[in-house]
């Protein structure tokens, strides 16, 4: 395996207050902080840069206003560098400063490639209980008050040409489909072996390059609730979930993000390896997600948002009526 998925991600803001706490609500350790930048770490050292949208060693973005300028991609071995370099040195914003090479993708995405720089990190997971598989014996499963991220799963992006963005990923670096809409998306993973997509590529009816969201993995569906409800207590804004990704499997979380774009917590998608077969999906709701609740739940009734919350000790208690 040639690239091991994200190692870092660079934002482009305009409100570096609102991006510390949120990026702090969200779960993340800020690493470094200084006049030009935010530097936050997953548990597992993947890391998140906020830089003001007007510093100039950035790279061009790829729309208007906040948004995601840089994507990094760690890789297994620095022998892997040159290989890429040798690929990639005729196309636009080629770079090779010793320590990164990368281009500008298809779409007009900085994209770079490193050593990763991401530790292993053993973290404990809920046990599922199915029907023909008891393994939680004589264990309640986790509640959390708040989501600790393990790293940047994957991101997702407008594009204007899907199938040269595809081409550009796979050709270059390596990357493998996992599914696809025909003609409009595609879901990339970094390799034969791993989770269901690292890049997921959306051409829209009328086509442009944006970015819509960046994902982070949690080790359970429980974190997924458990880290939304958090954010909510804060008060930042639910676009879609909790709910369930019917073409990976997994379970999600999206909120607005003020550095640009939406964020998503995930846990449970999909593994695959080389038998995996690439199948074809008409893009609508249900494909999109099988179950989704619309502007979240609020996680001081515990109930969907702006709905009553509950008053007594039992679900069965009832408030006394008066005529």
């Amino acid at each position: 395996m040639d690239v091991l998925g994200i190692d870092e991600i660079t934002y482009g803001a305009d409100d570096m207050p609102a991006c510390r706490q949120f990026f702090l609500d969200w779960g993340m350790t800020l690493a470094q902080e200084s006049a030009e930048a935010l530097v936050f770490e997953s548990q597992n050292g993947c890391r998140v840069i906020v830089r003001n949208s007007a510093d100039p060693t950035l790279p061009p973005a790829i729309e208007a206003g906040p948004t995601l300028r840089e994507v990094v991609w760690g890789v297994s071995s620095a022998d892997v560098l040159p290989k890429f370099a040798e690929r990639i040195k005729e196309l636009p914003g080629y770079i090779n400063d010793g320590k990164r090479v990368g281009c500008t993708d298809p779409n007009g995405l900085a994209v770079r490639f490193q050593v990763s720089q991401k530790r292993d990190v053993q973290v404990e997971c809920a046990t599922m209980n199915t029907w023909n598989e008891k393994n939680r014996i004589n264990q309640r499963s986790p509640v959390y008050d708040h989501a600790s991220p393990i790293e940047v799963g994957h991101v997702v992006f407008f594009v204007k040409d899907v199938k040269a963005c595809e081409k550009f990923y796979c050709e270059n670096f390596g990357f493998v489909p996992s599914d696809r809409y025909p003609e409009r998306g595609a879901f990339l993973r970094c390799a034969d072996v791993g989770g269901h997509h690292d890049i997921f590529l959306l051409q829209p009816p009328e086509a442009r390059s944006g970015l819509n969201h960046v994902a982070f993995t949690v080790r359970d569906i429980h974190e997924v609730f458990g880290g939304g409800m958090h954010m909510s207590r804060k008060g930042w804004d639910t676009q879609l979930g909790p709910g369930r990704h019917p073409i990976s499997s997994a379970y999600f979380w999206y909120f607005k993000n003020p550095a640009g774009g939406l964020i998503e917590y995930y846990a449970d998608e999909d593994q695959l390896d080389a038998d995996w077969e690439p199948r074809d999906f008409e893009p609508g709701p249900t494909v999109f997600a099988e179950w989704a609740i619309d502007g979240g739940i609020d996680g001081n009734t515990r109930r969907q948002k702006n709905a009553q919350g509950p008053t007594g000790k039992f679900l069965t208690d009832r408030q006394p009526t008066h005529k």
